[in-house]
């Protein structure tokens, strides 16, 4: 595929600059190798002048066998006043052995005199020279005309002699950076317009998010004429972040018609977007468009009605497409078809005339009244179900539980649980410790549970998030937690809510395992 457009993605780079962003060598390697087999053109790796693990990148970088991206060395052009054969950062990017280097260099005159501290005719040397200096080593250059769009509504002549330096001394595109992230869409696209009927170079954009506008400006700019998309996966960056590769790409290919990637690779977007989020230790936006798990998640009873019927009704895009899902929420807004398509996306068939879905649609606007929220609990939503259908007969019954603290002098302190169950005609009765009242308590349960269901070993809390839901009354205020789990191959949320913290944990606890042992039962 000959794309009209170009995938330039600077994750390894730019994307590393925003806070909280850090990949170790070999994460590098790996997104490297997840962007090229997601059909994305350029990866830029790294600046090799700046650090001692990007130079190590670019070195392991060499054994990769990419087959669709080429890989790009970042850095600037030569110093002032030095030529750029004698400039050890230039010496670097042709050291990197890649077979595109990217530059940036000044095309503000604010920046070439207050930050570079030198000349306009000598900003344009350090440009041209080193240009010609990579293209004489036999490599693809790139131009990043830093802060252009400030520049040229500053001074448009000066910005596009930089422009002209770069062309001049052959390099292969002219990427239009919009570094502060403050210009509009309009700006951008007149400017970009501007510059395309001045240059037959292909024209690049470069958009940062400070206005919110990342992609926007990217969208405008290629809308008037640029050819290459330069951004991070999840808008990763430096402040409010770079624009977002995620939202691009689509918009690109399916708003836009513009085939970037191919339709196969388009719906491993969410996937990508996922991997990168993993390997960056964060928690992925579930809001974003397109990939975020919000994305196509329907509350509103009208909406969900509306979309039984027509999926185009509340839907701008299949979220298959881009790998994603539908999703339908259940809550105090919800509508009986809310009820019907949970229920059917969790396997429950239910029948619409019966009183049973009434029933329980009332049951969950009570409960969310008294503060429990089933948005992130689908298994504690499909356990009230087959409850309210006795489908559902509990695996265990609960007798008694304690939890109690001790603490010696200036020792951390232990918490310690006992569980007293029954399961059919057997009880058992069990003490645990922990690093907490529920970690005990969790412990306890468990080890009531494990002889009688032996899979109970497999399952573990992956996260436990406690909520006040009227802080006014202080210590004796309602809590609600919220328990994620896991047995390795799936991942369910439960839900548990009561004026006691250690009350509400139980009830979410329970919740889980007993969804654990209804899946095992079903897949036995």
């Amino acid at each position: 595929m000959n794309p009209a457009v170009s995938l330039y993605d600077t994750t390894l780079r730019d994307g590393t600059q925003a806070e909280g962003v850090n990949f170790s060598l070999q994460d590098k390697l790996r997104i490297a190798e997840k962007l090229d087999s997601f059909g994305i053109h350029y990866v830029e790796g790294g600046w090799p002048g700046s650090n001692e693990k990007d130079i190590a990148f670019f070195k392991a970088a060499r054994k990769l066998k990419l087959k669709h991206a080429k890989l790009a060395a970042f850095g600037s052009t030569r110093r002032a006043h030095t030529s750029a054969a004698k400039d050890p950062q230039v010496r670097l990017l042709v050291a990197a052995q890649t077979p595109v280097v990217t530059i940036y260099g000044k095309s503000w005159l604010f920046h070439v005199k207050e930050v570079l501290r030198t000349t306009p005719d000598e900003n344009l040397a350090m440009i041209a020279d080193t240009v010609r200096f990579l293209k004489k080593h036999g490599r693809e250059v790139i131009y990043d005309a830093e802060h252009f769009f400030d520049a040229y509504k500053d001074n448009s002549e000066y910005a596009l002699k930089s422009l002209a330096a770069a062309a001049e001394a052959g390099a292969d595109m002219l990427v239009l950076c919009d570094t502060n992230g403050g210009s509009l869409p309009g700006e951008v696209a007149e400017i970009t317009k501007a510059v395309c009927t001045v240059f037959q170079n292909p024209i690049g954009i470069h958009s940062h998010n400070d206005g919110g506008l990342g992609v926007a400006n990217a969208l405008a700019a290629i809308e008037n004429g640029a050819t290459q998309v330069q951004g991070t996966i999840n808008g990763y960056g430096e402040r409010a972040g770079n624009c977002n590769l995620t939202s691009v790409i689509p918009n690109l290919q399916l708003k836009l018609k513009m085939p970037v990637v191919s339709e196969a690779c388009l719906k491993h977007l969410v996937q990508l977007s996922m991997f990168v989020d993993d390997l960056a230790n964060l928690r992925p936006d579930s809001r974003a468009p397109y990939v975020g798990e919000s994305a196509f998640a329907h509350k509103g009873g009208t909406h969900v009605n509306a979309v039984s019927k027509s999926n185009h009704s509340y839907e701008h895009i299949p979220p298959e497409l881009v790998g994603n899902r539908r999703r339908v929420l259940v809550g105090e807004l919800s509508g009986r078809s809310n009820i019907l398509l949970k229920a059917r996306e969790l396997g429950v068939e239910l029948n619409p005339e019966d009183t049973e879905v009434r029933d329980i649609l009332g049951q969950i606007k009570k409960l969310e009244h008294e503060g429990f929220e089933f948005e992130s609990a689908d298994a504690s939503f499909l356990l009230l179900v087959r409850r309210a259908l006795q489908h559902q007969k509990p695996s265990f019954e609960l007798e008694e539980y304690h939890v109690s603290m001790r603490r010696n002098g200036d020792d951390a302190g232990i918490c310690e649980a006992t569980v007293k169950i029954k399961i059919g005609r057997h009880s058992a009765h069990t003490v645990a410790e922990g690093d907490g009242p529920v970690n005990a308590l969790d412990g306890a349960l468990r080890s009531a549970l494990v002889k009688h269901y032996p899979s109970i070993r497999k399952v573990r809390l992956t996260d436990y998030k406690v909520r006040i839901l009227d802080s006014k009354t202080g210590t004796a205020s309602r809590t609600r937690v919220l328990i994620e789990s896991t047995d390795g191959k799936t991942e369910w949320g439960t839900v548990g809510v009561s004026d006691n913290i250690i009350e509400a944990s139980w009830q979410a606890l329970v919740d889980s395992l007993e969804y654990h042992l209804l899946v095992h039962k079903r897949t036995k």
